[in-house]
C-alpha cells in the first residue's frame, strides 16, 4: 500500500491546487473590479424601455467599459440577470465588480434623474425640456398636452390651461418615466401645493385655482426680476378683474404674437385678433402665458390691496415699474418710458 500513498498524494495535491485555482480563478469574476474607466470615476448606461439581455450587452460593448465581457456574463447568467433585465439610468463606478454591475443592473437600482423645469412658455417648451433629461420623446409629450380627452378624464384640465398644472421647482425622476407618468407626478406635486390655506386664499380673491395661475403668469412675464414688486402687480389686476377693466398686459400681447424676442409692443400690436390679447379681451385670457413660478403664484394669493390701476416700466431700465391711480398720471410715466425706448433706439 505505501508504493501507491506518494502517487495518491501527488494526485490528491493537483486536484486541491486545481481546485483551489478554479476558486480563486470564480472569486475573481464575481468579485474583483471589472471596469475600464480610462481615468474617470464613473460613466452612465441607458439601458431603454424594452431591452432584452442581448441589448444590455451590446450597450456595454459599445461603451468599451467592461474589461472582460465573458466573466460579466458568467456572473449575470449565475445571477439570472438575462430574465431580469430593467430599463433606466444607470451610475457604474471605476472599480466596480461584476456582482455588484449585475445586482444593480439586476434590482433596478438607478439613479434618478433631476429636473428642473423654469422659464417656461409654451407646451411646446415644456415637451422638448421634459424629452432632453427623460426617455419619453418630445413628441410624446406634446401629444399628451394636446390630447383633450385624456387631460379632461385623467386630470380635470383642458389643454389651454394644461400648464397651470405644473409647479417649478426640482424634482427627481427615473429617466424611463414616461409621459403619462411624469404628468401623474405632475398632478401630484400640484394637489400638494394647493393647500387648504392656498386654496382658502384663492376663494377669498374670488379666483378658482386655474385663474390664479394664469393671473400669475402675467405677474411673472411683468416681473422676472423683482420678486417684492408682484404682490403689487397682482393687486393692480385683481382691480381691474373687479372692476370690469380690460387688464391690458403687454406680456400677454406678445404671447398672442408668438414672438419672444419683442422688447418693444407697438400700437398695431395691440389690435391682434387673439383670445391672449388682454387690450381687446376682458378678463383673463383662456390659459396661462408661462409656468408661473411659486413666488407668482403666491404674490396672487397675497396680494397687495391698494388703488393703482396702472403701471409702466421705469425710464431706468432698472427692472422695476411706476404705479397708478390714475390714467393721467400713468400717461406721464408712460411718456418718460416712450423716449427712453427711443434714446437708446428701441423699436422692436
Amino acid at each position: 500500500m505505501k508504493k501507491y500513498r506518494k502517487p495518491l498524494a501527488i494526485v490528491l495535491g493537483i486536484l486541491l491546487l486545481a481546485g483551489g485555482g478554479l476558486a480563486w480563478l470564480i472569486y475573481g469574476w464575481i468579485y474583483q473590479p471589472n471596469v475600464l474607466l480610462d481615468g474617470k470615476r464613473s460613466v452612465v448606461v441607458f439601458i431603454p424601455t424594452g431591452s432584452d439581455y442581448n441589448a444590455v450587452l451590446e450597450i456595454l460593448g459599445e461603451q468599451g467599459i467592461i474589461k472582460d465581457m465573458k466573466s460579466f456574463e458568467w456572473v449575470a447568467r449565475e445571477k439570472k440577470y438575462p430574465g431580469s433585465v430593467k430599463p433606466g439610468r444607470y451610475r457604474i463606478m471605476a472599480n466596480m465588480s461584476n456582482a455588484e454591475m449585475v445586482n444593480m443592473l439586476r434590482s433596478g437600482n438607478q439613479e434618478p434623474v433631476s429636473f428642473t423645469f423654469t422659464n417656461i412658455r409654451t407646451k411646446e417648451q415644456l415637451a422638448a425640456r421634459v424629452g432632453a433629461k427623460l426617455e419619453a420623446d418630445s413628441s410624446e409629450v406634446l401629444d399628451l398636452l394636446n390630447n383633450e380627452e385624456i387631460l379632461q378624464t385623467k386630470f380635470g384640465m383642458g389643454t389651454r390651461n394644461i400648464l397651470t398644472m405644473f409647479i417649478p421647482n426640482t424634482y427627481e425622476f427615473y429617466w424611463n418615466t414616461s409621459a403619462q407618468e411624469f404628468l401623474e407626478r405632475m398632478a401630484k406635486e400640484y394637489r400638494k401645493f394647493w393647500t387648504e390655506e392656498r386654496k382658502n386664499k384663492a376663494k377669498a380673491a374670488g379666483l378658482t385655482q386655474t385663474e390664479v395661475s394664469i393671473l400669475a403668469s402675467i405677474v411673472q412675464e411683468e416681473q422676472r426680476v423683482f420678486d417684492d414688486e408682484k404682490k403689487t402687480i397682482a393687486g393692480l389686476y385683481i382691480n381691474r378683474l373687479n372692476q370690469g377693466i380690460c387688464l391690458q398686459s403687454d406680456p400677454t400681447v406678445i404671447y398672442a404674437i408668438g414672438d419672444f424676442t419683442i422688447n418693444r409692443v407697438l400700437k398695431k400690436d395691440l389690435e391682434i385678433d387673439s383670445p391672449y390679447n388682454t387690450y381687446k379681451c376682458q378678463g383673463l385670457p383662456p390659459g396661462p402665458i408661462c409656468i408661473p413660478e411659486i413666488s407668482s403664484l403666491d404674490a396672487v394669493l397675497n396680494y397687495e390691496k391698494h388703488d393703482y390701476l396702472y403701471m409702466c416700466a421705469k425710464e431706468d431700465f432698472s427692472g422695476r415699474h411706476n404705479f397708478s391711480k390714475t390714467l393721467a398720471q400713468h400717461l406721464v410715466y408712460a411718456q418718460k418710458y416712450q423716449q427712453a425706448l427711443n434714446k437708446r433706439k428701441i423699436s422692436r
